[in-house]
């Protein structure tokens, strides 16, 4: 099963960190999830800082509309919406060209993995997303395999009961190059993909479905333009981290910055208006 943003699918919980100093913090914060589509369940502390959630829609979608308030905000776990942690994982695109995102997996249930994110750069229209068989980088995504395939099958769609186990279907970029997405799927675990590879690619993935010579190995989706390695992440209440014990940032000072290399200990933004 795959949904878009727009569609109904398996809520998920989510906690995020907000800057919130007093009542009116709180107050503004609740006003700016009330009565939104697809959120519910919503949980405001002052003491620590934090906003939890019960929602069928992307993290990112979330996230905009807490910093609608002016205040900074951070995404420190996810669960389903049982409070239960049967796994979360991240990949960090990126790649030689100018794609790059962030996507995330969430195993909702042993039979149920979300998989949300947002896509920055592509050309406008839909492009395959695949997981891959090594989490191998070292010639960018070319070292990354064919696409993730332990029971040997031909390619198909994500809705399809034979297909690669990695075939997650295609993403929408919209007219500015950015794909936000929420997609549901009953054969991905993620146990199995801990340690593996993401990778976005040029096109549309025919599913399988469309004569080419390439629509049962890859679904002709043309090269790969970003990927990541899927490592591990925090489930809910599993991310304690004000402070960065490697460069001493925090997590608003991390927020906007790169992960690592230039720009990382450049001196900090003003925060955002309380």
């Amino acid at each position: 099963m795959a949904s878009n943003s727009g569609d109904h699918g398996t809520a998920c919980t989510l906690e995020f960190a907000v800057q919130m100093t007093c009542q009116s913090c709180v107050d503004a914060v609740r006003k700016s999830l009330q009565g939104v589509a697809g959120i519910q369940g919503v949980e405001v502390q002052l003491e620590n800082q934090t906003v939890l959630l019960q929602t069928t829609l992307p993290s990112q979608e979330v996230q905009a509309l807490l910093e609608g308030t002016g205040r900074q905000a951070v995404l420190k776990g996810m669960g389903s919406d049982l409070l239960q942690n049967l796994g979360a994982a991240v990949a960090i695109l990126g790649g030689p060209g100018p794609v790059q995102g962030v996507v995330r997996f969430l195993q909702l249930t042993p039979e149920r993995c979300l998989i949300e994110g947002t896509i920055d750069g592509l050309e406008p229209g839909l492009h395959g997303l695949h997981v891959h068989q090594f989490g191998d980088l070292t010639k960018d995504c070319n070292s990354c395999g064919d696409h993730f395939n332990p029971d040997g099958t031909s390619h198909g769609g994500p809705q399809d009961a034979h297909r690669h186990r990695g075939d997650l279907g295609n993403v929408h970029a919209d007219a500015d190059g950015r794909a936000i997405f929420r997609l549901e799927d009953k054969q991905l675990k993620i146990w199995d993909v801990i340690g593996r590879s993401l990778v976005i690619d040029e096109g549309e993935d025919d599913l399988g479905r469309g004569g080419h010579p390439l629509s049962k190995i890859t679904g002709n989706s043309g090269k790969s333009l970003a990927c990541g390695i899927i490592a591990r992440s925090a489930g809910l209440f599993q991310n304690p981290k004000q402070i960065c014990s490697c460069d001493g940032l925090t997590i608003w000072e991390e927020r906007g910055r790169p992960i690592a290399g230039e720009g990382r200990k450049e001196p900090a933004q003003p925060s955002a208006h309380l």
